[in-house]
Protein backbone atom coordinates (compact mmCIF):
# COMPACT_ATOMS: atom_id res chain seq x y z
CA UNK A 1 0.00 0.00 0.00
CA UNK A 2 1.06 3.59 -0.62
CA UNK A 3 1.34 4.73 2.98
CA UNK A 4 1.84 8.33 1.90
CA UNK A 5 -1.75 8.52 0.64
CA UNK A 6 -3.87 9.58 3.60
CA UNK A 7 -7.57 9.80 4.28
CA UNK A 8 -8.89 13.23 5.28
CA UNK A 9 -11.32 13.48 8.18
CA UNK A 10 -14.30 15.65 7.22
CA UNK A 11 -16.56 15.07 10.24
CA UNK A 12 -16.49 13.10 13.48
CA UNK A 13 -17.16 9.76 11.77
CA UNK A 14 -16.47 10.42 8.08
CA UNK A 15 -13.25 10.38 6.10
CA UNK A 16 -12.57 11.33 2.51
CA UNK A 17 -10.89 8.36 0.77
CA UNK A 18 -11.30 9.30 -2.89
CA UNK A 19 -8.87 9.88 -5.73
CA UNK A 20 -7.76 12.91 -7.74
CA UNK A 21 -7.45 12.52 -11.50
CA UNK A 22 -5.21 15.42 -12.45
CA UNK A 23 -4.75 14.43 -16.07
CA UNK A 24 -8.14 13.42 -17.49
CA UNK A 25 -9.09 15.80 -20.29
CA UNK A 26 -12.15 14.12 -21.81
CA UNK A 27 -15.14 12.85 -19.87
CA UNK A 28 -17.84 11.15 -21.98
CA UNK A 29 -17.93 13.89 -24.56
CA UNK A 30 -16.76 17.03 -22.89
CA UNK A 31 -13.43 18.64 -22.17
CA UNK A 32 -12.29 18.49 -18.56
CA UNK A 33 -9.57 21.10 -18.68
CA UNK A 34 -8.99 21.06 -14.93
CA UNK A 35 -9.19 17.30 -14.42
CA UNK A 36 -11.57 15.80 -11.88
CA UNK A 37 -11.84 13.83 -8.66
CA UNK A 38 -13.67 10.63 -7.78
CA UNK A 39 -14.85 11.23 -4.25
CA UNK A 40 -15.47 8.30 -1.91
CA UNK A 41 -16.17 8.38 1.80
CA UNK A 42 -15.56 6.06 4.74
CA UNK A 43 -17.90 6.11 7.74
CA UNK A 44 -16.30 4.74 10.91
CA UNK A 45 -19.20 3.51 13.00
CA UNK A 46 -20.33 0.18 14.41
CA UNK A 47 -21.00 -0.74 10.81
CA UNK A 48 -18.02 0.59 8.87
CA UNK A 49 -19.43 1.84 5.59
CA UNK A 50 -17.84 2.89 2.30
CA UNK A 51 -19.86 5.39 0.28
CA UNK A 52 -19.09 4.90 -3.41
CA UNK A 53 -15.88 3.71 -5.03
CA UNK A 54 -13.65 5.25 -7.69
CA UNK A 55 -12.70 4.74 -11.31
CA UNK A 56 -10.95 1.41 -11.82
CA UNK A 57 -7.39 2.73 -12.40
CA UNK A 58 -7.53 4.44 -8.98
CA UNK A 59 -8.32 1.31 -6.95
CA UNK A 60 -4.93 1.35 -5.20
CA UNK A 61 -5.31 5.00 -4.25
CA UNK A 62 -8.73 4.30 -2.71
CA UNK A 63 -7.45 1.30 -0.78
CA UNK A 64 -4.38 3.17 0.44
CA UNK A 65 -6.47 6.00 1.86
CA UNK A 66 -8.80 3.51 3.54
CA UNK A 67 -5.79 1.64 4.99
CA UNK A 68 -4.52 4.88 6.54
CA UNK A 69 -7.57 4.80 8.83
CA UNK A 70 -8.54 1.12 9.27
CA UNK A 71 -7.76 -2.30 7.91
CA UNK A 72 -9.94 -2.42 4.75
CA UNK A 73 -11.22 -5.85 5.79
CA UNK A 74 -13.15 -4.11 8.57
CA UNK A 75 -15.58 -2.58 6.06
CA UNK A 76 -19.06 -3.98 6.67
CA UNK A 77 -21.15 -2.16 4.08
CA UNK A 78 -20.60 -0.57 0.69
CA UNK A 79 -23.22 1.89 -0.57
CA UNK A 80 -23.20 2.62 -4.29
CA UNK A 81 -25.07 5.85 -4.93
CA UNK A 82 -24.41 5.69 -8.67
CA UNK A 83 -23.36 2.80 -10.89
CA UNK A 84 -21.51 4.78 -13.59
CA UNK A 85 -17.97 3.37 -13.96
CA UNK A 86 -16.26 6.46 -12.60
CA UNK A 87 -17.87 5.51 -9.29
CA UNK A 88 -18.26 1.74 -9.56
CA UNK A 89 -15.34 0.84 -11.82
CA UNK A 90 -13.34 -0.83 -9.05
CA UNK A 91 -16.35 -1.97 -7.00
CA UNK A 92 -15.83 -5.65 -7.77
CA UNK A 93 -12.15 -5.34 -6.85
CA UNK A 94 -13.07 -3.67 -3.56
CA UNK A 95 -15.67 -6.33 -2.77
CA UNK A 96 -13.14 -9.09 -3.47
CA UNK A 97 -10.55 -7.34 -1.29
CA UNK A 98 -12.67 -6.47 1.75
CA UNK A 99 -15.53 -9.03 1.54
CA UNK A 100 -18.24 -6.78 3.03
CA UNK A 101 -21.43 -8.11 4.55
CA UNK A 102 -23.55 -6.28 2.00
CA UNK A 103 -23.42 -4.01 -1.02
CA UNK A 104 -26.32 -1.56 -1.24
CA UNK A 105 -27.65 0.41 -4.20
CA UNK A 106 -30.97 1.89 -5.28
CA UNK A 107 -33.66 -0.31 -6.81
CA UNK A 108 -32.46 0.69 -10.28
CA UNK A 109 -28.87 0.59 -9.07
CA UNK A 110 -29.19 -3.12 -8.33
CA UNK A 111 -30.23 -3.70 -11.93
CA UNK A 112 -27.44 -1.48 -13.28
CA UNK A 113 -24.69 -3.11 -11.22
CA UNK A 114 -25.85 -6.57 -12.23
CA UNK A 115 -25.87 -5.45 -15.86
CA UNK A 116 -22.30 -4.23 -15.47
CA UNK A 117 -20.83 -6.96 -13.31
CA UNK A 118 -23.05 -9.99 -13.81
CA UNK A 119 -26.25 -11.39 -12.37
CA UNK A 120 -24.28 -13.20 -9.66
CA UNK A 121 -23.08 -9.90 -8.19
CA UNK A 122 -25.01 -9.58 -4.91
CA UNK A 123 -26.66 -6.21 -4.30
CA UNK A 124 -29.30 -5.27 -1.72
CA UNK A 125 -31.70 -2.68 -3.15
CA UNK A 126 -32.74 0.42 -1.21
CA UNK A 127 -35.69 2.69 -1.92
CA UNK A 128 -36.55 6.22 -0.86
CA UNK A 129 -37.09 6.34 2.89
CA UNK A 130 -35.01 3.27 3.70
CA UNK A 131 -32.59 3.72 6.59
CA UNK A 132 -29.42 1.83 7.44
CA UNK A 133 -28.60 1.72 11.15
CA UNK A 134 -24.82 2.11 11.33
CA UNK A 135 -24.59 2.50 15.11
CA UNK A 136 -24.35 6.10 16.31
CA UNK A 137 -25.44 7.26 12.86
CA UNK A 138 -28.33 6.36 10.64
CA UNK A 139 -27.98 6.60 6.87
CA UNK A 140 -31.19 7.42 4.97
CA UNK A 141 -31.53 7.37 1.20
CA UNK A 142 -33.47 9.31 -1.42
CA UNK A 143 -33.73 7.98 -4.98
CA UNK A 144 -33.04 10.74 -7.51
CA UNK A 145 -33.87 8.88 -10.71
CA UNK A 146 -32.48 10.42 -13.89
CA UNK A 147 -30.23 12.75 -11.97
CA UNK A 148 -28.46 11.86 -14.00
CA UNK A 149 -28.95 8.08 -14.45
CA UNK A 150 -31.98 5.94 -13.53
CA UNK A 151 -30.04 4.42 -10.61
CA UNK A 152 -28.98 7.68 -8.97
CA UNK A 153 -29.62 8.26 -5.28
CA UNK A 154 -28.30 10.40 -2.44
CA UNK A 155 -27.69 9.46 1.19
CA UNK A 156 -27.84 11.48 4.42
CA UNK A 157 -25.89 10.67 7.60
CA UNK A 158 -27.98 12.03 10.44
CA UNK A 159 -25.65 12.54 13.41
CA UNK A 160 -22.72 13.89 11.39
CA UNK A 161 -25.15 15.81 9.15
CA UNK A 162 -23.40 14.85 5.91
CA UNK A 163 -25.30 14.72 2.62
CA UNK A 164 -23.58 12.42 0.12
CA UNK A 165 -25.06 13.99 -2.98
CA UNK A 166 -23.52 11.74 -5.66
CA UNK A 167 -23.21 13.64 -8.97
CA UNK A 168 -25.55 16.43 -7.83
CA UNK A 169 -23.83 19.67 -6.74
CA UNK A 170 -20.55 18.43 -8.22
CA UNK A 171 -18.07 19.62 -10.81
CA UNK A 172 -15.08 18.22 -12.67
CA UNK A 173 -12.27 20.03 -10.89
CA UNK A 174 -9.06 18.45 -9.62
CA UNK A 175 -7.69 20.45 -6.72
CA UNK A 176 -5.41 19.77 -3.78
CA UNK A 177 -7.79 21.86 -1.65
CA UNK A 178 -10.50 19.44 -0.61
CA UNK A 179 -12.99 22.03 0.63
CA UNK A 180 -14.78 24.64 -1.43
CA UNK A 181 -13.94 27.48 0.96
CA UNK A 182 -10.25 26.84 0.21
CA UNK A 183 -10.74 27.34 -3.54
CA UNK A 184 -11.37 30.21 -5.96
CA UNK A 185 -15.14 30.76 -6.20
CA UNK A 186 -14.91 32.12 -9.75
CA UNK A 187 -13.22 28.90 -10.88
CA UNK A 188 -15.80 26.78 -9.06
CA UNK A 189 -18.65 28.81 -10.55
CA UNK A 190 -17.38 28.18 -14.06
CA UNK A 191 -16.69 24.49 -13.51
CA UNK A 192 -20.08 23.93 -11.83
CA UNK A 193 -21.79 25.67 -14.75
CA UNK A 194 -19.79 23.62 -17.24
CA UNK A 195 -20.70 20.40 -15.43
CA UNK A 196 -24.37 21.33 -15.31
CA UNK A 197 -24.45 22.44 -18.96
CA UNK A 198 -22.84 19.29 -20.31
CA UNK A 199 -24.40 16.67 -18.04
CA UNK A 200 -27.56 18.00 -16.43
CA UNK A 201 -28.97 20.72 -18.72
CA UNK A 202 -31.42 18.32 -20.37
CA UNK A 203 -32.55 17.19 -16.90
CA UNK A 204 -33.48 20.56 -15.42
CA UNK A 205 -36.97 19.35 -14.48
CA UNK A 206 -35.42 16.50 -12.50
CA UNK A 207 -32.93 18.87 -10.87
CA UNK A 208 -35.75 21.16 -9.78
CA UNK A 209 -37.66 18.14 -8.49
CA UNK A 210 -34.70 16.88 -6.47
CA UNK A 211 -34.04 20.33 -4.99
CA UNK A 212 -37.72 20.49 -3.98
CA UNK A 213 -37.61 17.00 -2.45
CA UNK A 214 -34.47 17.77 -0.46
CA UNK A 215 -35.99 21.02 0.72
CA UNK A 216 -39.12 19.25 1.93
CA UNK A 217 -36.98 16.83 3.95
CA UNK A 218 -35.59 19.85 5.81
CA UNK A 219 -32.22 18.18 6.32
CA UNK A 220 -29.69 19.87 8.56
CA UNK A 221 -26.69 19.67 6.23
CA UNK A 222 -23.35 20.64 7.69
CA UNK A 223 -21.30 19.04 4.91
CA UNK A 224 -22.41 18.65 1.31
CA UNK A 225 -20.27 15.92 -0.24
CA UNK A 226 -20.63 15.36 -4.00
CA UNK A 227 -18.78 12.65 -5.92
CA UNK A 228 -16.79 15.13 -8.04
CA UNK A 229 -14.96 18.29 -7.03
CA UNK A 230 -14.63 20.10 -3.70
CA UNK A 231 -16.77 19.44 -0.62
CA UNK A 232 -18.91 22.17 0.95
CA UNK A 233 -18.52 22.56 4.72
CA UNK A 234 -19.47 26.16 5.55
CA UNK A 235 -22.95 27.72 5.44
CA UNK A 236 -21.67 30.17 2.82
CA UNK A 237 -20.24 27.53 0.51
CA UNK A 238 -23.30 25.27 0.85
CA UNK A 239 -25.56 28.22 0.01
CA UNK A 240 -23.28 29.10 -2.92
CA UNK A 241 -23.62 25.72 -4.67
CA UNK A 242 -27.30 25.23 -3.82
CA UNK A 243 -28.22 28.71 -5.10
CA UNK A 244 -26.12 28.24 -8.22
CA UNK A 245 -27.82 24.93 -9.02
CA UNK A 246 -31.26 26.41 -8.38
CA UNK A 247 -30.49 29.30 -10.75
CA UNK A 248 -29.17 27.00 -13.47
CA UNK A 249 -32.25 24.78 -13.21
CA UNK A 250 -34.71 27.68 -13.17
CA UNK A 251 -35.22 27.79 -16.94
CA UNK A 252 -35.21 31.60 -16.89
CA UNK A 253 -34.20 33.31 -20.12
CA UNK A 254 -30.71 34.69 -19.65
CA UNK A 255 -29.84 38.24 -20.63
CA UNK A 256 -26.70 37.41 -22.57
CA UNK A 257 -25.96 36.20 -26.08
CA UNK A 258 -23.70 33.57 -27.63
CA UNK A 259 -22.46 33.62 -31.22
CA UNK A 260 -20.68 30.47 -32.38
CA UNK A 261 -19.60 29.60 -35.88
CA UNK A 262 -17.18 27.87 -38.23
CA UNK A 263 -15.49 29.66 -41.09
CA UNK A 264 -13.73 28.48 -44.25
CA UNK A 265 -12.13 31.56 -45.79
CA UNK A 266 -13.06 34.13 -43.16
CA UNK A 267 -16.41 35.34 -44.55
CA UNK A 268 -18.60 33.77 -41.87
CA UNK A 269 -16.20 35.06 -39.24
CA UNK A 270 -16.63 38.64 -40.50
CA UNK A 271 -20.39 38.22 -40.30
CA UNK A 272 -20.16 36.80 -36.77
CA UNK A 273 -18.08 39.78 -35.66
CA UNK A 274 -20.51 42.33 -37.10
CA UNK A 275 -23.52 40.48 -35.68
CA UNK A 276 -21.93 40.32 -32.22
CA UNK A 277 -21.05 44.01 -32.30
CA UNK A 278 -24.66 44.82 -33.11
CA UNK A 279 -25.84 42.72 -30.18
CA UNK A 280 -23.35 44.47 -27.91
CA UNK A 281 -24.57 47.88 -29.10
CA UNK A 282 -28.01 47.03 -27.68
CA UNK A 283 -26.46 46.61 -24.23
CA UNK A 284 -26.32 42.84 -24.20
CA UNK A 285 -23.31 40.87 -23.03
CA UNK A 286 -22.14 38.67 -25.90
CA UNK A 287 -19.63 35.82 -26.18
CA UNK A 288 -18.18 34.90 -29.59
CA UNK A 289 -16.67 31.45 -30.16
CA UNK A 290 -15.08 29.98 -33.25
CA UNK A 291 -15.66 26.23 -33.27
CA UNK A 292 -12.26 24.61 -33.06
CA UNK A 293 -10.78 27.44 -31.05
CA UNK A 294 -13.42 26.64 -28.42
CA UNK A 295 -14.41 23.12 -27.40
CA UNK A 296 -18.08 22.26 -27.79
CA UNK A 297 -18.34 21.74 -24.02
CA UNK A 298 -17.19 25.32 -23.40
CA UNK A 299 -19.73 26.56 -25.94
CA UNK A 300 -22.45 24.65 -24.06
CA UNK A 301 -21.36 26.38 -20.85
CA UNK A 302 -22.02 29.73 -22.51
CA UNK A 303 -25.30 28.53 -24.02
CA UNK A 304 -26.58 27.42 -20.59
CA UNK A 305 -27.53 30.90 -19.37
CA UNK A 306 -27.77 32.65 -22.75
CA UNK A 307 -31.12 33.94 -23.95
CA UNK A 308 -29.92 34.48 -27.52
CA UNK A 309 -27.95 31.90 -29.53
CA UNK A 310 -26.65 32.75 -33.02
CA UNK A 311 -25.12 29.98 -35.14
CA UNK A 312 -23.12 30.49 -38.33
CA UNK A 313 -21.62 28.27 -41.01
CA UNK A 314 -20.31 28.34 -44.54
CA UNK A 315 -21.90 25.91 -46.98
CA UNK A 316 -19.73 22.97 -47.93
CA UNK A 317 -20.96 20.22 -50.26
CA UNK A 318 -24.53 21.51 -49.85
CA UNK A 319 -24.32 21.05 -46.09
CA UNK A 320 -23.40 23.05 -43.02
CA UNK A 321 -19.79 22.73 -41.97
CA UNK A 322 -19.24 19.36 -40.21
CA UNK A 323 -18.00 20.97 -36.99
CA UNK A 324 -21.18 23.06 -36.79
CA UNK A 325 -23.31 19.95 -37.28
CA UNK A 326 -21.35 18.30 -34.48
CA UNK A 327 -22.04 21.12 -32.02
CA UNK A 328 -25.72 21.32 -32.98
CA UNK A 329 -26.12 17.56 -32.52
CA UNK A 330 -24.49 17.86 -29.10
CA UNK A 331 -26.72 20.81 -28.22
CA UNK A 332 -29.83 18.96 -29.36
CA UNK A 333 -29.10 16.18 -26.90
CA UNK A 334 -28.78 18.67 -24.04
CA UNK A 335 -31.85 20.83 -24.71
CA UNK A 336 -35.24 19.26 -24.10
CA UNK A 337 -37.15 22.52 -23.85
CA UNK A 338 -35.93 26.03 -24.41
CA UNK A 339 -37.15 29.61 -24.24
CA UNK A 340 -34.10 30.94 -26.07
CA UNK A 341 -34.07 33.15 -29.15
CA UNK A 342 -32.16 31.74 -32.12
CA UNK A 343 -30.65 33.07 -35.31
CA UNK A 344 -28.89 31.33 -38.23
CA UNK A 345 -26.39 32.96 -40.58
CA UNK A 346 -23.56 32.10 -42.93
CA UNK A 347 -21.82 32.45 -46.25
CA UNK A 348 -21.70 30.45 -49.46
CA UNK A 349 -20.20 30.19 -52.90
CA UNK A 350 -22.92 28.46 -54.93
CA UNK A 351 -26.00 27.06 -53.25
CA UNK A 352 -26.08 28.35 -49.65
CA UNK A 353 -27.94 25.58 -47.78
CA UNK A 354 -26.06 25.83 -44.46
CA UNK A 355 -28.04 28.61 -42.71
CA UNK A 356 -31.33 27.01 -43.83
CA UNK A 357 -30.26 23.72 -42.28
CA UNK A 358 -29.12 25.48 -39.10
CA UNK A 359 -32.47 27.26 -38.85
CA UNK A 360 -34.29 23.95 -39.24
CA UNK A 361 -32.23 22.47 -36.41
CA UNK A 362 -32.91 25.45 -34.14
CA UNK A 363 -36.60 25.20 -34.97
CA UNK A 364 -36.61 21.51 -34.05
CA UNK A 365 -35.12 22.50 -30.67
CA UNK A 366 -37.98 24.99 -30.23
CA UNK A 367 -35.90 28.15 -30.37
CA UNK A 368 -37.86 31.34 -30.94
CA UNK A 369 -36.83 32.45 -34.44
CA UNK A 370 -37.95 36.04 -35.03
CA UNK A 371 -35.95 36.46 -38.26
CA UNK A 372 -35.32 34.26 -41.25
CA UNK A 373 -31.80 32.96 -41.67
CA UNK A 374 -29.46 35.22 -43.57
CA UNK A 375 -26.57 34.30 -45.86
CA UNK A 376 -24.03 36.20 -47.95
CA UNK A 377 -22.37 35.05 -51.17
CA UNK A 378 -18.59 34.84 -51.09
CA UNK A 379 -17.26 37.89 -49.24
CA UNK A 380 -19.43 40.27 -47.16
CA UNK A 381 -18.81 43.93 -48.02
CA UNK A 382 -19.36 46.96 -45.81
CA UNK A 383 -23.04 47.26 -46.67
CA UNK A 384 -23.56 43.54 -45.90
CA UNK A 385 -21.82 43.82 -42.55
CA UNK A 386 -23.88 46.92 -41.70
CA UNK A 387 -27.03 44.83 -42.25
CA UNK A 388 -25.74 42.11 -39.92
CA UNK A 389 -24.88 44.76 -37.34
CA UNK A 390 -28.46 46.06 -37.46
CA UNK A 391 -29.81 42.51 -37.28
CA UNK A 392 -27.71 41.92 -34.17
CA UNK A 393 -28.89 45.18 -32.61
CA UNK A 394 -32.52 44.19 -33.25
CA UNK A 395 -31.96 40.75 -31.71
CA UNK A 396 -30.26 42.25 -28.68
CA UNK A 397 -33.09 44.71 -28.16
CA UNK A 398 -35.63 41.91 -28.51
CA UNK A 399 -33.79 39.89 -25.86
CA UNK A 400 -33.79 42.77 -23.39
CA UNK A 401 -37.44 43.60 -24.01
CA UNK A 402 -38.49 39.96 -23.59
CA UNK A 403 -37.67 40.21 -19.88
CA UNK A 404 -39.84 43.24 -19.21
Amino acid sequence: MKDYLKAVQISEKVYYVGAIDWNVRSFHGYRTGRGTSYNAFLIIDEKVTLIDCVKKPFFNELMARIASVIDPSEIDYIVSNHSEPDHSGCLVDVVNAVKPEKVFASVMGEKALKAYYGEDFEVTPLKTGDVLDLGENKLSVLETRMLHWPDSMVAYLDKDKVLFSQDAFGMHYATANLFADENDYSVMTYEAKKYFANILMHLTNQVRGAIKQLGELNLDVKILAPDHGPLFRTPESIAFIQNLYAAMASGDRGRKAVVFYATMWGSTEKIATALADGIRSAGVEVKVSAIGASDRSDIMTDVLDAGLVCVGSPTMNNQMYPSVADVLTYLKGLLRTTNKIGYAFGSFGWSGEAPKKIQAELESMKFELPFEQKSTKYNPFAEDLAEYFEQGAALGKMLLESGK
